[in-house]
């Protein structure tokens, strides 16, 4: 076995996934994992904390492009702006090169109801992240948490759009489109509602 291989974050997380799919994310180990990249345990834990982080790794990235990404808008920027800046900047961890990995991430947390927890609380943080890098900006509480969910909520219909393998548009593209369709729709919410 080489002592330094290139790329071994990305090979063992495609070992990992692999293997969740194939036998479960509960079944799997670590060692599997390892042998199956090619590389030894000790690569793998320099990368991962433990196999959950091969799904929920990129939680403090995410939560860095988004508060970097609200706290260098201008200060004109509407909450809208700020929040359009924060999607466009998560899309660094959403490339086409990655896209064909979205589907067993979400099919791997979709059968197993720890991991669902665990998804829920990744986007409660980044909600939180948001929600505090808006009041930083001056934002009052109500409306930074507001604003925040409504970022979530485009944002996780923008990546299930993206992790749609029939999917050819940029992540970027797609986050705004949704942040927009949410925005016209919460601009309704004051109308009569239809019978």
């Amino acid at each position: 076995m080489a002592r330094w291989e290139p790329n071994a974050r990305e090979r063992l997380e495609r070992a990992a996934l692999a293997l969740f799919m194939e036998h479960g994310f509960d079944a799997t180990t670590v060692t599997e994992i390892t042998a199956r990249a090619g590389l030894t345990k000790s690569t793998f834990f320099r990368h991962f904390a433990d196999k959950r982080e091969v799904l929920f790794g990129g939680q403090d990235l995410l939560t860095g492009l988004f508060t970097d990404a609200i706290q260098a808008a201008p200060s004109s920027a509407t909450i809208l702006d700020c929040l359009g800046a924060a999607l466009s900047a998560a899309a660094v961890a959403f490339t086409a090169a990655r896209r064909d990995l979205a589907p067993q991430r979400r099919a791997v947390i979709a059968a197993t109801s720890e991991l669902q927890e665990r998804e829920l609380l990744k986007r409660a943080r980044l909600a939180c992240a948001l929600s505090d890098a808006l009041r930083a900006r001056g934002t009052d509480d109500t409306t930074a948490r507001l604003a925040a969910e409504l970022g979530m909520l485009a944002f996780s219909a923008a990546y299930a759009r993206w992790a749609d393998p029939r999917c050819g548009q940029a992540f970027t593209e797609i986050a705004h489109e949704a942040l927009h369709d949410l925005y016209g729709r919460a601009i309704t919410l004051g109308a009569p509602a239809a019978v």
